[in-house]
């Protein structure tokens, strides 16, 4: 980028380290931001005379640069992205950038990315920590809240990548071609952010079809990633008897009985299968998988993800709030099967069809499902039908504390208050930490306490 036009767009913690990483390299060059007013005050604090700052990126404004480097939420197929792409600026990510300046060095043989539309976070998570425990000083950053940039410099035995669909492409675009990559499972997202179920699709898949990994470590129970084919790259499955998969809660290699996992700290048998898909990404690593997976016992989960925070007055409240698809929700709520639960569901509203949901509440639903958020009223309309002929309780709130209200109301001594909205907090939250932050709140626990994510960066 020396030399050339350069822009920031976005200045939220990506956007601040894309910053400092670029002023490291090119301390003397000019640069642009394009952010909020709320923003620009944060921004300006660096008292940097070369950062010239605006707050309307419009495409014509946008096509006078080169290259823009934009943060992660900023859709590349927003209309002034489309129109500057096709003026001739080229939009890259923070993520590419760290991948650009590592592809070449020897890191990519060490580096392990893991995407899915669920379950990414926690398996990269435990990933990380499985390595730490065979002795290897192991990074864990990316979309799990640490930036990649903020390493850029820092040395490595292990890089432990996590990313998002917005962020897949990066590191193609990178010209990077890690060791492995792992992908969880496939469903609708996004929709928004990628226009469509296929371009979500294709985006996601990005990290396999067009980085290249040396392994690519996919879950064979999801019928896309079966179907898969990947020349470039080997693949190791997991999820049924050719790989790493579960047979009730016993974990098995193949034919070959490994442990018993019923009393691992991962809640639902989707985390335990992530746990799998741990195992077959240390495998392909090089590493003892086996002997490792024991260590699975000293994991701390992450929050916010089926995050049980207590008791109050005799019913447990667990924090969902990470879940943003209504298979996640279906997830959570197999976890409780059994008890008397009410769910919280409902949020920002981005598209994603609820048919499926609906479908399953036919035969399996809880006590009470409570809809909340923007597109509360879309999924009580869908479920209205279903809560007659089923008979569960089914009540639209205001706000999550009403929601809150509406379930305590509808719950027995030992029953669940569940949060697991199966859609995004856009509008009502910042992210979905805010989010499960308000939730505890409500519930009488100390949002502090349940918010910190142990392990990311180096250790």
């Amino acid at each position: 980028m020396a030399g050339k036009r350069v822009a920031l767009w976005g200045w939220g913690r990506e956007g601040r380290a894309a910053y400092d990483a670029l002023r490291s390299r090119l301390p003397q060059q000019a640069l642009n931001l394009f952010c909020s007013a709320a923003e620009a005050a944060d921004a300006m604090a660096c008292g940097d005379p070369l950062l010239a700052i605006e707050h309307v990126a419009s495409g014509e404004r946008l096509a006078t640069f080169e290259v823009v480097v934009k943060s992660p939420g900023i859709s590349p197929n927003k209309p002034e992205a489309l129109f500057a792409a096709a003026n001739g600026t080229r939009f890259i990510g923070g993520t590419a950038l760290w991948f650009g300046e590592r592809a070449h060095d020897g890191t990519m043989a060490r580096t392990l990315c893991v995407t899915g539309t669920k379950g990414k976070s926690t398996t990269s998570a435990l990933l990380a920590h499985l390595l730490r425990a065979a002795g290897l000083r192991t990074a864990l950053a990316g979309n799990i809240g640490l930036p990649l940039l903020e390493l850029l410099d820092a040395g490595a035995q292990a890089w432990v990548v996590e990313l998002s669909s917005y962020q897949t492409g990066d590191v193609a675009a990178a010209g990077a071609r890690p060791a492995i990559a792992v992908v969880t499972n496939l469903f609708p997202e996004h929709l928004d952010w990628h226009g469509s179920e296929a371009g979500y699709i294709e985006d996601k898949l990005a990290l396999v079809t067009r980085a290249r990994p040396r392994v690519a470590v996919l879950n064979a129970a999801d019928p896309r990633l079966a179907a898969l084919q990947l020349p470039d790259s080997e693949i190791r499955w997991y999820g049924d008897a050719r790989g790493w998969h579960l047979r009730g809660d016993a974990l098995y290699r193949g034919d070959e009985f490994v442990m018993d996992t019923a009393a691992l700290p991962l809640p639902g048998r989707h985390n335990r299968g992530n746990l799998c898909a741990v195992l077959a990404a240390l495998e392909a690593f090089g590493l003892d998988a086996a002997a490792l997976a024991a260590h699975a016992a000293s994991f701390r989960p992450l929050p916010n993800r089926l995050q049980p925070l207590g008791e109050r007055e005799g019913l447990l409240y667990v924090n969902d709030s990470i879940s943003t698809t209504p298979h996640a929700t279906l997830a959570a709520l197999e976890v409780y099967r059994g008890r008397p639960v009410a769910v919280l569901v409902g949020g920002h509203d981005r598209g994603v069809p609820w048919d499926d949901f609906a479908a399953a509440m036919r035969t399996q639903a809880p006590r009470a499902i409570v809809t909340m958020g923007q597109n509360g009223p879309r999924i009580h309309a869908l479920l209205a039908p279903v809560a007659a002929a089923s008979g569960f309780a089914l009540q639209a709130a205001s706000d999550l504390a009403d929601a809150m209200d509406r379930a305590r109301a509808s719950l027995p001594a030992g029953g669940v208050v569940l949060l697991s909205p199966g859609a995004p907090s856009f509008g009502a939250y910042k992210d979905y930490v805010a989010r499960g932050r308000h939730f505890a709140q409500l519930a009488g626990f100390d949002p502090d306490a349940i918010s910190s994510i142990g392990g990311m960066g180096i250790a």
